[in-house]
């Protein structure tokens, strides 16, 4: 590897704002607990994990089954 890159003449990705959106969203502390301590077990962040199951539901248009008893 070098020890220094000359990004001067750099183009921004063009299609990066499309690829992931910055939202606020409220999530219980247990579920966030959760998470962080799946991802720590798998090596990545716990919001990339966050993301990556939330995508495999819209992807395979996973529905909650809930009951109100």
């Amino acid at each position: 590897m070098r020890a220094e890159y000359d990004f001067s003449k750099a183009e921004k990705n063009p299609y990066a704002k499309r690829l992931k959106k910055q939202i606020t969203i409220r999530i219980e502390n247990r579920t966030i607990q959760y998470f962080k301590s799946l991802a720590e077990e798998i090596g990545i962040p716990y919001q990339n994990l966050m993301n990556i199951y939330l995508s495999d539901c819209a992807h395979n248009k996973r529905k909650l089954a809930m009951a109100w008893n």
